[in-house]
């Protein structure tokens, strides 16, 4: 979940896509609502409200791909492999660190488990080992079957490391038109998968874990292709708020039947990803803001990666109230309230006192 620096230039004094990184924080936000509210009815089909919201880790790996090939196409004549997987760890890997401890903390201390995640101390051990490199583990009691069971959303950042390593040793080497085919390769397999399996929520845990790089291919390479066409695009433009306005509409669409033996939900959100959210991009790249929706538009921006990689520690706490205690329906709509909000602050606590001072002294101890 790349994201560009500073105001209206990033670090290194290229254009910032303040309305794209704008994007990233609505699409978070939207992650976060349809985890709490889908808690509270156990994720059951009907009853979600925000049906396609998993939508938004492919949306995210398409923002990567772009911003990627913008920030770095350019600058591999003075960098090496070396110096940019230490950038990308620079930028990635605080917040990891800090969403592994916070899952780790909710699993030791959360007062609504009981005997619920009973678990041998040398395992538990291992599985947060493993997560701090963001590398799948086995999993944990009441922790579903997900492949980072202490952080669940971290299965996207090992989808990114593997993203980004392909794009410095492969993808950025690529001619346009082969970067094109396999673009479209991916996106058919895509289509066809989802179809099959009739939703694109795949990957996150073992029994679907080879979707996982089935989802990250052709977002992140359609991002990379786009970045690289734009000048060649239609230049059109929706701002912020129409194309957040969007992409919660299509989030909030109800699952599609199945018709004729073709599973439509599947196809459906297959399209959202390979016909919409590049569309979404484009109007994004070439859309600005001004005045006081611009210092909003770069707050949402900044708090998407912290809100995405901190949020889901406590509702797994939540989680077990609801649960457990089997609260009213007027207890859990104020839990869940309050439970959005502090994914909120603890998101802006983390960005300030946590993501910019550690990576600050990591680029200083890394001259980076």
């Amino acid at each position: 979940m790349e994201q560009a620096a500073g105001p209206e230039t990033t670090a290194t004094g290229k254009q910032h896509f303040a309305v794209l990184d704008g994007l990233r924080g609505t699409a978070a936000l939207l992650v976060v609502i349809f985890h709490v509210q889908g808690i509270t009815v156990v994720f059951e089909g009907s009853k979600v409200l925000l049906h396609h919201a998993p939508l938004a880790v492919d949306f995210f790996f398409m923002l990567s791909g772009f911003v990627i090939g913008y920030a770095y196409d350019d600058r591999w004549v003075r960098m090496s492999l070396r110096q940019f997987l230490t950038l990308r760890l620079v930028r990635l890997h605080p917040m990891l660190v800090l969403g592994m401890v916070l899952g780790l903390a909710s699993y030791l201390l959360d007062p609504f488990a009981g005997s619920l995640q009973q678990v041998p101390v040398e395992r538990l051990i291992a599985v947060f080992a493993l997560g701090l490199l963001a590398l799948p583990s086995m999993t944990l009691p009441n922790r579903w079957t997900d492949t980072h069971p202490l952080n669940g959303p971290a299965w996207t950042l090992f989808q990114e490391y593997l993203g980004n390593i392909a794009y410095a040793l492969v993808l950025r080497k690529l001619e346009t038109r082969r970067l094109a085919i396999l673009a479209a390769g991916a996106g058919l397999l895509e289509v066809v998968l989802a179809t099959r399996a009739g939703t694109l929520d795949l990957g996150s845990y073992w029994e679907t874990f080879p979707m996982a790089v089935v989802r990250l291919v052709f977002p992140f390479t359609a991002g990379l292709l786009l970045f690289r066409l734009q000048p060649r695009l239609p230049r059109f433009r929706a701002g912020f708020v129409p194309l957040s306005l969007a992409l919660t509409a299509v989030f909030l669409l109800p699952i599609m039947p199945e018709l004729g033996g073709v599973k439509l939900n599947g196809l459906f959100e297959a399209l959202c990803v390979v016909g919409l959210f590049p569309l979404v991009v484009i109007a994004g790249a070439h859309s600005g803001s001004q005045g006081r929706a611009s210092a909003f538009v770069r707050l949402a921006g900044r708090l998407s990666y912290p809100l995405y990689i901190t949020h889901f520690p406590f509702l797994y706490v939540y989680m077990n109230y609801v649960l457990v205690t089997k609260p009213s329906p007027q207890a859990i709509a104020l839990a869940g309230i309050g439970a959005v909000a502090m994914t909120l602050v603890v998101a802006w606590l983390a960005l300030r006192l946590w993501d910019g001072p550690t990576r600050a002294w990591l680029r200083r101890r890394l001259a980076v």
